[in-house]
């Protein structure tokens, strides 16, 4: 396989809003990013993807977008962004910007114009329709819950929106919309930084049906007719001339259709992030369920991602982001102090020693859980409020209560509470009035705490860059599920040349054994880490949430 850097980087993202407050307004910038380099430095990540720092209203989060080209005023200037791209490149540390392409805000200039007439040059620049029988174009859904349509008084006509009102989406069917993505595009790699993340990439073509009388869900319009066109002509025009890390954010695709986006020889992207796992407790109330996904259903999924693309295409490796719960909360357990590090530390193995490039959200490395907001009022989430106005105001689907334990088990607000710095007022992150509510377990759980402790998670998170960075069996190898039918343990084999890592995950919090753990076990080699600390291995039984790595050499 072609040894590329962004196959062996480690990408940490930051979403700037919440990682560091400089001026003490109560929401973080990029001079507190430029503060804080030091510390993902230390960490050994290779790649920053830096979340929507654009101009912006905020009706999402900085994900509508009014100008490309300028820096939100909250988050400082351009001469603040030159001087982060400096200080990280300074550091051997490269910077990955959002790409929002599919939709922009109805504030940016190009949709002022666009709604201004029925005839104006930019009309087509986004989609426009007629209602129907006095009403919307189709009963096409937003993501975001409600209608995907929003009457325009002024020409008479709906335009589309996937997310909120505000986020029109493009017409990428018109080229000079493309050809404008991609002077943009150029302007920033001109600049210097160093890759994009695509939000949304694979709705930016809208198959004819999801237009149609009988329109559908919002994501009917993945996958469309044209994307794989488009992103080809991206590629030859923009990406192919720069030494740049691409991935695009894809909902609803499969193993063959991120074979064609992200295909070694398909000149596309180079990954994309997929949603299998990440929709695995979905049910008829989309994530506002109880449900938590069982250790059979990831070990199923993550597996068949291994596999599929082993050999012509790359993964790419996460448990969490700006858009989900909390890794340690979602998928281990926060029940007890013990507990929440051991399963953090498990997930962070079970993770890093797979095949792709790992993704590690601003936190993660601390262990940092879900926030136990106690009412609607504390969140500040566009999406949290429109489902609860759907399920409990509008369709009385739940109680209060019953939306309110969803919210904190699922909403993307979990992810977007203040970093966690230390144990003083505001947990480091402002000298003012944080934006939003910071977890009030950052007395317990912060970066001060655990950057100088060799036990902590950040040790340990530290501990497995570094192994990736000395072991090409971690980037490189093939995979190989083992014990397909455990109930606890999720064990797989990595391969490449003579050396062959076994690695072990307990998904309980009770011991794993049997006779299966010790034949695996017995001449597994040498153990390469493991997260109770011991220096050899502790016999056959898995502790709760063990997780342990093992490297042999096959001559």
């Amino acid at each position: 396989m072609e040894r590329q850097w962004w196959k062996e980087a480690v990408v940490y993202q930051i979403y700037p809003r919440s990682f560091q407050d400089s001026d003490g307004d109560g929401i973080g910038d990029i001079p507190g990013i430029i503060s804080r380099l030091d510390y993902i430095k230390e960490l050994g990540a290779d790649v920053i993807w830096l979340s929507p720092v654009y101009a912006s209203p905020d009706k999402d989060n900085g994900y509508d977008i009014s100008d490309y080209r300028e820096i939100h005023k909250d988050f400082g200037t351009m001469a603040d962004f030159d001087r982060l791209l400096e200080e990280a490149h300074r550091r051997g540390i490269k910077i990955v910007m959002d790409l929002v392409a599919n939709h922009t805000s109805d504030q940016h200039p190009w949709f002022i114009e666009s709604r201004s007439s029925r005839d104006n040059p930019k009309r087509d620049w986004y989609l426009w329709r007629d209602g129907h029988n006095g009403a919307e174009p189709n009963g096409l859904r937003s993501i975001f819950s409600g209608s995907g349509w929003q009457l325009d008084e002024t020409t008479g006509q709906y335009y589309l929106h996937l997310f909120v009102k505000e986020q029109p989406d493009l017409n990428w069917d018109n080229t000079a919309v493309r050809e404008s993505v991609y002077e943009t595009m150029e302007w920033w790699l001109d600049k210097g930084i160093d890759g994009f993340r695509m939000d949304v990439i694979n709705m930016i073509s809208k198959p004819d049906a999801a237009l149609a009388a009988d329109g559908g869900p919002g994501v009917s319009c993945a996958n469309g007719p044209r994307v794989h066109e488009y992103l080809q002509e991206m590629n030859r025009k923009v990406l192919s001339r720069y030494d740049i890390m691409t991935v695009g954010e894809t909902s609803k695709v499969t193993v063959e259709d991120a074979k064609k986006y992200a295909g070694f020889n398909r000149e596309e992207l180079n990954m994309v992030f997929q949603f299998e796992l990440m929709e695995a407790d979905y049910n008829e109330h989309y994530k506002w369920n109880p449900h938590r996904i069982p250790l059979k259903t990831i070990r199923e999924i993550m597996s068949k991602w291994q596999y599929g693309l082993d050999g012509v295409a790359w993964n790419s490796l996460y448990w969490n982001n700006h858009d989900q719960p909390r890794a340690v909360s979602r998928f281990g357990d926060t029940s007890t102090e013990l507990l929440r590090e051991k399963s953090a530390k498990m997930l962070a193995v079970c993770l890093h020693m797979m095949q792709g490039t790992p993704y590690i959200y601003q936190g993660e490395e601390l262990g940092m859980t879900n926030a136990p907001m106690e009412s609607l009022e504390h969140y500040r989430d566009v999406e949290i409020f429109n489902a609860y106005r759907e399920k409990v105001t509008e369709q009385g689907a739940f109680t209060h209560d019953e939306m309110m334990e969803y919210i904190r088990k699922s909403g993307r607000d979990n992810a977007r509470t203040p970093m966690q710095w230390d144990g003083g007022p505001n947990a480091g992150f402002t000298a003012g009035t944080p934006w939003i509510t910071v977890n009030p377990n950052y007395r317990e759980i912060n970066a001060a705490g655990q950057t100088d402790d060799p036990n902590s998670i950040f040790s340990f998170y530290r501990e497995l860059i570094r192994l990736r960075k000395s072991y090409p069996v971690i980037v490189y190898g093939s995979y190989e599920l083992v014990l397909p039918e455990d109930t606890a343990v999720y064990a797989y084999r990595r391969r490449r040349g003579d050396a062959v890592l076994l690695v072990l995950c307990n998904f309980t919090g009770q011991p794993a054994d049997g006779p299966d753990i010790s034949a695996l076990t017995a001449g597994a080699g040498e153990l390469l880490i493991g997260n109770y600390g011991d220096s050899s291995d502790s016999g056959e039984a898995l502790r709760p949430y063990e997780a342990r790595v093992y490297l042999a050499s096959v001559k």
